[in-house]
């Protein structure tokens, strides 16, 4: 889109390792158009030039919000860093993921309603607090999903310990009769068990 109103701008990716202090030298004078990923210039600052500074400072153009408030917050964060001026601002369609995923139907429907049209722009806290809600929903799934990895996690640990505990046994010697009949014990009682089983049907 830059491109084709000519407006000259650089992209700042996790790819351009050696670029990216030059693009973030370049980032605080004045006109310059960054375009970064979220994963891009994190943990450095963006110098501004006084220019910059008396013309409002960074500003900063979110395309959508992020499935993590917290990635926002960092992107917003870019702006107005150490006392400097700075300004945010986040666009976001109702046929974002996000909304798609998690905004209730009604409120589509209200904005129908309204007779918004197409591109119009909707700053209502209606849709504010729905895409708060929607940004939770997805950090508690992940919580979940993480939790439950976890979970997993120490279960395969557990059966590790007992397998490289046999094993170092094996190698160095040591508690092989024990563990030898430990293993035959566990292998007779499973044969056992599925004899009564296939018994009963």
């Amino acid at each position: 889109m830059l491109q084709m109103k000519k407006i000259k701008h650089q992209v700042l990716n996790a790819k351009q390792h050696q670029r990216e202090a030059e693009i973030i030298a370049e980032a605080g004078k004045p006109g310059t158009v960054t375009i970064a990923t979220n994963m891009a210039g994190r943990g450095t600052d963006i110098k501004l030039t006084p220019e910059s500074k008396a013309a409002g400072g960074l500003a900063i153009v979110g395309t959508e919000r992020h499935e993590s408030r917290r990635v926002d917050r960092q992107l917003r964060g870019r702006s107005g860093r150490q006392g400097d001026p700075g300004s945010s601002q986040f666009y976001v369609s109702l046929e974002d993921n996000l909304m798609r995923l998690f905004m209730p139907e009604r409120i589509a429907r209200i904005m129908d309603r309204l007779g918004l049209k197409e591109g119009e722009v909707i700053s209502h806290s209606m849709v504010t607090n729905s895409i708060e809600r929607a940004q939770k929903k997805v950090e508690e799934n992940n919580f979940g999903i993480r939790k439950r990895l976890l979970e997993y996690d120490n279960v395969m640990n557990s059966q590790r310990e007992v397998i490289y505990k046999r094993r170092r046994n094996a190698l160095h010697g040591e508690r092989l009769q024990l563990d030898i009949l430990t293993m035959l014990f566990d292998t007779c009682d499973d044969i056992v068990a599925n004899g009564k089983a296939a018994e009963n049907f």
